[in-house]
């Protein structure tokens, strides 16, 4: 049986996206992403919440294209990659290390869970750049005139 490294998420992004281009050309972005657990005290009743910070580091040019141009603070993401953590030497020359959430190649998704107007639309977007963007169950399909602008505009 082969192993396998995915993590799933749905949260809220925390800051606006960073979006850089390496020295090859190609495009990357970084972010964080807050999910937030809830739950009701058993012996005080009070309703108490925990919130954890993912780091978020998308290497495949399709998303982050719907990430620039879609994703801002606050947006509501399911997210889906790898977890990687990598070692770096800071400025005094100490070790350290960072685990993100890698979307790289074909082994990322990601989902916007708030459409452009503030709807609960919700639009997919694969990996893979030949694919178009995919539709949710919950979403009715659009015939002729009635399609939604949206799928107009997403490059690949």
């Amino acid at each position: 049986m082969a192993d396998l490294n995915r993590v799933e998420l749905i949260g809220r992004v925390g800051k606006e996206p960073e979006i850089r281009t390496m020295a090859n050309g190609g495009k990357l972005c970084n972010f964080s992403l807050a999910t937030t657990e809830t739950w009701k005290d058993k012996s005080s009743g009070e309703k108490k919440e925990q919130t954890q910070w993912h780091n978020i580091s998308i290497f495949n040019e399709g998303i982050v294209g719907i990430i620039e141009r879609y994703v801002k603070k606050g947006s509501r993401l399911f997210i889906e990659g790898a977890l990687k953590t990598r070692k770096w030497t800071d400025q005094s020359g100490q070790d350290r290390y960072t685990t993100e959430i890698v979307l790289s190649g074909f082994n990322g998704k990601i989902i916007l869970l708030d459409g452009r107007t503030g709807s609960s639309d919700s639009r997919s977007e694969s990996s893979e750049p030949s694919r178009t963007a995919t539709r949710t169950a919950r979403e009715p399909a659009h015939h002729g005139s009635e399609r939604n602008d949206l799928d107009d505009e997403i490059p690949f």
